[in-house]
């Protein structure tokens, strides 16, 4: 590979790793091609955040290819993941402390496979107010540091699947197939409501983007040692 080669694109698909923002990677990245190839400046971009407390799948554009990342944006997403029962946090993930919590002892393994045919097709979601989304010209993470309440419209999604795929209670972990614009840290407080408790999001994995797959990935170390020292 060339600086040439990644002037024109490239398609790089990182395993992102747990604590770094998007934003981290991509600058790692961008850093490490212009260290290795001795070059100034060189566009990159990525086809869609994951939460810092998030892992997976990190498609990264460089040159020509950041022209895609619209593209790549709007395709079906993959996930894996974990809801953990009887407690909520403002940010609906492990980003806040818990707010309050609930008794678990009648939630059924039948109650919450029953639970996920509520939530397959097209719904509509309320974003989490922990979010990077913008309300009058603020993020809304803004107003929630600020204490400030502010109404967050509800958007519509599409949840082509979602499988439990085994509870340990208070945990139950989850396979969701959706598209574009879902949050699955609100799909697990709903599901939580839904059961007349509360939940919160305790691991993610993205696994897809369309046709790539994680298992295609690299670590930001691997994409590192393919460089040309």
């Amino acid at each position: 590979m060339t600086a040439e080669d990644f002037k024109e694109g490239q398609v790089i698909l990182i395993d992102k790793p747990l604590e770094w923002t998007s934003f981290q990677a991509v600058n790692k990245v961008r850093w490490l091609i212009r260290k290795s190839f001795g070059i100034k400046k060189i566009k990159v971009g990525h086809a869609g955040t994951l939460d810092p407390l998030a892992t997976g799948l990190l498609i990264i554009c460089t040159g020509k290819f950041t022209k895609k990342i619209d593209t790549f944006q709007a395709q079906e997403k993959e996930y894996t993941g974990t809801f953990t029962f009887g407690a909520t946090t403002p940010s609906y993930d492990l980003e806040t402390e818990i707010d309050q919590t609930f008794d678990i002892s009648e939630i059924t393994s039948n109650r919450i496979h029953e639970a996920t045919k509520q939530f397959v097709g097209e719904i509509d979601q309320q974003p989490p107010i922990f979010s990077a989304l913008k309300k009058d010209g603020k993020r809304l993470y803004e107003f929630a540091r600020g204490g400030e309440e502010v109404e967050i419209p509800f958007r519509k999604i599409t949840i082509s699947e979602f499988e439990i795929t085994t509870i340990e209670m208070p945990n139950v972990s989850f396979r969701v197939v959706c598209s574009k614009g879902t949050y699955i840290r609100s799909l697990a407080h709903d599901f939580g409501k839904v059961l007349n408790n509360g939940a919160h999001l305790t691991a993610l994995r993205r696994t897809r983007i369309g046709n790539y797959s994680i298992e295609n990935a690299v670590s930001v170390e691997a994409f590192e040692t393919s460089l040309p020292s």
